[in-house]
């Protein structure tokens, strides 16, 4: 606890120290946070993620869940403790294997639950630079989380089973998590489920194996992605496969009840992502897709290669906003989330791209029609650029506003240079995640311009700013 005695440069020192005389700092507890203002004990510090690989058995009759998680990390600090968020359900154990690599055998860990928080004590303290493993062993009945201001997330329950829909934070209701979009990771899901029953995920499948009246449906999501965006979708579903025209492959699944929108899912899912693909540059996964699935929420999310329209079979606007979301949020993700119109303009501006190139109103039409919104509403207001936690969501200030900012911006800069700056955002920060400034810095170096007043108008001025 030297930290606790001496404060962050005192340890800074120490370590300095430490370093010089050849042996390693003391090993000191990781943060609770990942440091999001707007959500402080999300996330966690001292680690990184690589890898989760998630066995979960799931009854639906009964609710019930029980997972083994498996994390492969490395440690960025040397550590005496760390933290995972989990919510509610039950942990069993915990085994922490250091320099898994070498061989040695993983010994059980001590943890303790504070809140989301589930602090584990190693065996020994972590090195920082050092890989580890953490194996997590956990069961209960996922809880579904209800916000005033954020909405229904987490673990839902359908009438036959479950769908996951996690942003921001929900994916701690149903495994161990650093969940903060800052630390992306690869995933493997390992999901066992009564025979009958249908599982779909992130990525792509590895084979479905049957025993005992249960089936195990294995997915490999091989790109980075932020831990809101893990899905899992469990039910009586009607699976369509194939290749979109330009060969990308495609798998959809909606409620087999409604085996109909399936094949509308499949035909608006394959226009609008090879449509997207030529506009802003390579696809950043291996396939693409999406899942109707009736989950009594009235949103849609991006959940990483496979969104999830959970109202219903979904217009093609709202299918090209979540496929848009591929690029913008998934493979380029947040470092915090009040930079969310970077999501969200983005996609936003993306169904206004598609109306302006497919016989209905120019992106300038759209930005008029919400211009024209009185100067004394309280949506003008709200900052695009630093909304809120209770705002996050809005959809005038941070969605539609969002979108009139990129529009001021292709109108400055010219249509070349703006798509241009589109691609070439995607392509720099593929699988990373990135702020704000970044994109500012970039469209200076792109377009050879500086967007700095824009941006300080459009997102950052409260207000209706003048044209």
């Amino acid at each position: 606890m030297i930290g606790s005695l001496v404060g962050p440069r005192g340890v800074a020192a120490l370590a300095c120290t430490a370093l010089t005389l050849g042996f390693a700092p003391a090993p000191t507890p990781g943060a609770e946070g990942a440091g999001d203002p707007y959500f402080p004990q999300a996330g966690n510090g001292g680690y990184k993620v690589h890898h989760y690989d998630l066995t979960v058995h799931y009854d639906p009759a009964h609710k019930q869940l029980a997972g083994t998680a498996r994390i492969e990390a490395t440690a960025t600090q040397s550590l005496s403790t760390f933290d995972l968020d989990l919510v509610g359900l039950t942990v069993d154990s915990v085994n922490v294997a250091r320099h898994p690599n070498t061989g040695r055998n993983a010994r059980a860990a001590a943890f303790h639950r504070t809140g989301q928080e589930l602090i584990i004590t190693p065996p020994a303290g972590i090195t920082g630079g050092d890989p580890f493993d953490i194996t997590v062993r956990y069961h209960g009945q996922p809880q579904t989380m209800d916000d005033p201001d954020l909405g229904r997330t987490g673990w839902i329950y359908t009438g036959d089973g479950a769908v996951t829909l996690s942003q921001p934070l929900g994916s701690a209701t149903w495994f161990p998590v650093n969940d903060h979009p800052s630390d992306k990771a690869t995933y493997t899901y390992h999901v066992t489920v009564p025979k009958g029953l249908t599982v779909l995920a992130n990525g792509e499948p590895a084979g479905t194996t049957t025993a005992g009246g249960n089936s195990t449906f294995t997915w490999v999501s091989g790109r980075p992605m932020a831990s809101y965006l893990a899905m899992l979708a469990i039910g009586h579903l009607t699976v369509r496969q194939g290749t979109t025209p330009s060969g990308l492959r495609e798998i959809v699944a909606t409620d087999a009840a409604d085996r109909s929108s399936a094949a509308d899912l499949y035909k608006q899912t394959a226009a609008a992502i090879d449509w997207e693909t030529k506009l802003f540059g390579r696809y950043p996964f291996r396939s693409v897709g999406g899942i109707v699935e009736q989950a009594g929420v009235d949103y849609a999310l991006e959940t990483q290669t496979r969104p999830v329209y959970a109202f219903g079979p979904p217009e093609t606007a709202i299918v090209v906003h979540e496929l848009a979301h591929q690029w913008f949020g998934d493979s380029v993700s947040l470092k915090r989330w009040k930079d969310i119109w970077l999501n969200e303009g983005f996609a936003t501006y993306a169904e206004w791209l598609w109306s302006e190139q497919h016989g209905g109103r120019s992106a300038q039409a759209h930005f008029d029609t919400d211009y024209g919104m009185p100067a004394d509403s309280p949506s003008w207001q709200r900052l695009p650029g630093d909304p809120g936690r209770a705002h996050l969501f809005d959809t005038f200030p941070v969605y539609e506003r969002g979108a009139m900012t990129l529009q001021m911006i292709r109108k400055a800069v010219g249509d070349r240079a703006f798509f241009a700056l589109l691609r070439t955002w995607a392509a720099r920060y593929r699988g990373k995640s990135a702020t704000t400034a970044d994109f500012q810095a970039l469209a200076r170096q792109v377009t050879g311009k500086n967007i700095g007043p824009i941006l300080k108008a459009w997102l950052y001025t409260p207000g209706k700013p003048r044209i």
